[in-house]
């Protein structure tokens, strides 16, 4: 099920931000198309924020504030908004944003990124929670995940890069057969115009993505946002200062990997071994 189909936990106050948007911009005698211009953002952006479908970040309420002579009451609405029902929204948010991507750029240490994922590969990932899932659970996130693949094939697929961790090649999450069409998924995906796959290898004296996985993305307004997740919560990070870290990260990353060229010859490798 796409996100914008599921009932979001904070609906509420998304929808109270939403209207105080809709609010402000009326009594600035503003359309919304032309508050999205001046914003710098597409009128869908404008329309789904007023509507409660799309949560309002930082940095746009400090920009509608501005525009809108608003004296900061967005951005404290935003940053008051409940931490319990916040991040549930960040992930579904950055569901929104991942589909809309001019740009990603994906590292990962533990699991395959989700738009590089099988159906069976994405099976055995959810079938390794704790606590179990249900059969029609894990039917429920597979098809959603599969759902997302399309991204990389529409017709305006965004530039993707993806740093990845051998020791997740080497993994064999629901046995040989799932590994072995995993790792031929993978070396398929090289080939996809626009994306590029890289390795980190094992046994590496330096490593510049020691604290986690992560994701960059540029939205079709060329902002630049981050998404990072933990155990118990998600986080999508719109701070530039904070952004530029992980930007850096991911640069010294890129280096430190395989090239492309290498990176397709350890995976025919791999399959050889099977």
């Amino acid at each position: 099920m796409h996100p914008r189909n599921r009932q979001r936990r904070n609906a509420s106050a998304m929808k109270l931000v939403g209207k105080l948007v809709g609010l402000f911009r009326v009594t600035a005698d503003l359309t919304q198309a032309q508050l999205a211009d001046r914003a710098a953002v597409q009128l869908e952006t404008i329309a789904s924020i007023e509507q409660g479908r799309r949560a309002l970040l930082p940095d746009l309420a400090r920009r509608l504030d501005a525009l809108l002579d608003t004296k900061g009451a967005l951005e404290t609405a935003v940053d008051n908004m409940p931490e319990v029902d916040l991040i549930p929204a960040w992930a579904e948010q950055y569901m929104d944003l991942e589909r809309e991507a001019l740009a990603l750029s994906w590292f990962e240490n533990q699991v395959l990124p989700g738009l590089l994922q099988t159906e069976s590969y994405a099976r055995a990932v959810f079938r390794t929670d704790v606590p179990a899932l249900n059969d029609e659970e894990v039917d429920r996130r597979a098809s959603a995940r599969m759902g997302r693949l399309e991204i990389l094939h529409q017709q305006e697929p965004p530039t993707a890069s993806f740093v990845i961790s051998e020791a997740i090649l080497r993994d064999r999450l629901g046995g040989n057969d799932v590994y072995a069409d995993t790792l031929r998924h993978v070396r398929d995906c090289t080939e996809i115009p626009g994306v590029t796959i890289q390795i980190m290898p094992l046994g590496r004296c330096t490593h510049a993505g020691l604290s986690g996985p992560f994701i960059l993305l540029e939205t079709p307004e060329h902002q630049r946002l981050a998404y990072t997740e933990t155990q118990r919560g998600s986080q999508l990070i719109s701070a530039p200062d904070d952004v530029s870290i992980l930007e850096r990260k991911y640069a010294m990353l890129r280096t430190q990997a395989l090239n492309t060229e290498e990176t397709r010859g350890l995976l025919e490798r791999l399959l050889g071994e099977r």
